[in-house]
């Protein structure tokens, strides 16, 4: 990777001795100070990283080529269950290799296999030295029939992940604790899911620029930040530390832990999942947890009590196992009355791993509250999906459905939280609807928290969210929540605010209760329950007189 980002801008004569000016190439890239040399900015950046990443595999092009020429791959709305691959499988049965590996002729691409994707990501940084006239065309081969192997890709991605809170001028082995036991083992699991974002539908080796061009601006465009912080070590010295002063003494720097405290479902790691799509700068650090369904327990009575009255963005999280296709055609199980009150029209699983775990989210940035006509939630609402397939679903202007929330009770046909679903409608308690509506690109929990579904309708076009440009195809998912956390984003100071509005609801509710009544004033009292008509003459209220 650094051997081919140092030759830039001679991208032919990769790879390069790493030497002094190649490392300032690579530091200059990689720390994103390229702005005179690249007039693409990130989109040739982008470029650039992948082609220091991949192969040409001749075998793999020539199956490419065979199926870009044809005019039977054409769009399927609807896919089985065993389609719908999330990709882990690909690299997993992969025994192969690469054709590149084996002997060829370099030669047999001939000219016609002019690179023409080079031209623009390094005509600028020609301009930029005045040597326009040393451009020449090399003889690669073009960026569409590279690939990226998955293994290398996914050991790349467990370094994103480590790296992504590091800050400035932060040692990396402050964060060493990550690389063993389940730690370890929960990395790769998390790079796996984001892995699986890339890959295509069948068994493909590796990651395609196609494919690594679209997913990484809508579903992680953040996925390289932590790059910045790692390579500008190289340009200071690791005794030049900017945050002491000069009578400070020496001594180890303690590093404040990126959770406070770790739930069921959130952990360090998520955190840096998490920030691929979020920055950094506003959940390092700066989240804890308000609600966390084994703790508080399963209801939306105590989740209204943790969660209502942060004045700060949220991060709602919930976790499940899918439920079974047998537990859904027998309907005897504690889930046929659940998945009774969904619409009739289904749609199969996102993947076929049916004993994974599901992990779904949403960011809010607007305070919670309870829903009568309208949702709330605004454009920077986002739902997305952490497992077993990373997924960004982001807000439309469509509709405005963002979230609700509504207790059960005879003024509501259901209840529950929703995210991308029209609001619960005021019905009669004799005129109850049966059936949930669901949004198109929506997530659905019931009111006691025991089940969930998630609807990825792509043939509609989308609704309050936008379609995934990972899966192209409609599926849903049912399952069985087994936790449900919310962590606001804050710290100290939107505590302390929560904590007063909570006092100061109390305060009036308790003088509501009271009504005046209690305090000694006993003809007052007299008075006004007279005036009521619970006392003497005038039962009926109203008028004393």
């Amino acid at each position: 990777m650094m051997t081919y980002i140092g030759s830039f801008p001679f991208l032919e004569d990769a790879p390069a001795i790493l030497g002094l000016h190649e490392m300032i190439m690579v530091v200059t890239i990689l720390t994103e100070r390229y702005r005179r040399v690249l007039a693409g900015g990130s989109v040739d950046r982008r470029k650039l990283l992948f082609k220091s990443l991949a192969v040409y595999d001749r075998k793999l092009s020539n199956i490419h080529g065979e199926q870009s020429g044809s005019d039977t791959a054409k769009l399927v709305p609807h896919r089985s269950a065993k389609d719908n691959s999330s990709g882990q499988e690909a690299f997993e049965e992969l025994q192969h290799g690469f054709a590149v590996d084996q002997p060829g002729d370099d030669e047999a691409s001939g000219p016609d296999h002019d690179d023409d994707g080079d031209d623009d990501l390094v005509l600028a940084a020609f301009n930029s030295l005045d040597s326009i006239s040393a451009f020449r065309h090399g003889s690669r081969p073009p960026v569409e029939d590279a690939v990226i192997p998955a293994d290398s890709w996914r050991r790349l991605l467990m370094l994103l992940l480590l790296t992504a809170p590091l800050g400035e001028q932060e040692s990396l082995s402050s964060y060493s604790q990550q690389l063993s036991g389940d730690t370890l083992q929960t990395l790769r699991l998390t790079a796996n899911s984001v892995l699986a974002a890339f890959m295509t539908m069948g068994h493909s080796p590796g990651v395609r620029f196609s494919r690594f061009n679209t997913i990484i601006p809508a579903s992680m465009p953040f996925l390289f930040n932590g790059l910045n912080a790692l390579f500008e070590h190289f340009l200071f010295s690791k005794n030049l530390d900017f945050t002491k002063h000069k009578n400070d003494q020496l001594g180890p720097k303690l590093v404040q832990p990126l959770l406070n405290e770790s739930g069921s479902i959130m952990n360090p790691i998520l955190l840096s999942q998490i920030s691929f799509f979020i920055p950094g700068s506003s959940i390092f650090r700066k989240v804890r947890l308000l609600y966390s369904g084994d703790e508080d327990g399963f209801s939306m009575g105590s989740f209204e009590t943790k969660v209502f009255n942060w004045r700060a963005p949220t991060i709602f999280l919930v976790s499940g196992t899918r439920i079974s296709d047998q537990e859904i055609q027998t309907g005897t199980k504690p889930s046929s009355a659940f998945l009774a009150s969904l619409p009739s029209m289904r749609f199969p699983c996102g993947s076929n791993h049916k004993d994974e775990t599901l992990i779904f989210g949403v960011y809010l940035t607007q305070p919670w509250k309870h829903t009568y006509r309208e949702c709330f939630g605004n454009e920077d609402t986002l739902l997305f999906q952490l497992s077993p397939i990373h997924d960004v679903f982001r807000p439309s202007t469509l509709s405005r459905d963002y979230a609700w929330f509504a207790k059960p009770s005879t003024a509501y046909s259901f209840g529950g939280i929703s995210f991308g679903c029209p609001p619960p409608k005021q019905t009669q308690a004799s005129r109850r609807a049966g059936t949930i509506p669901l949004g198109p690109i929506s997530l659905a929990l019931d009111d006691s928290f025991e089940f969930g579904c998630f609807t990825h309708q792509f043939t509609s076009g989308g609704g309050a969210f936008r379609a995934s440009v990972a899966r192209r195809f409609d599926f849903q998912e049912w399952f069985e929540i087994t936790n449900v956390e919310v962590w606001g984003c804050g710290g100290d100071e939107e505590a302390k605010i929560q904590a007063e509005r909570w006092a100061w609801e109390a305060r009036e509710a308790e003088a509501r209760r009271r009504v005046n009544l209690g305090k000694g004033d006993i003809e007052a009292d007299r008075v006004l329950l007279e005036m009521a008509g619970l006392l003497g003459g005038h039962r009926s209220g109203g008028s004393m007189g």
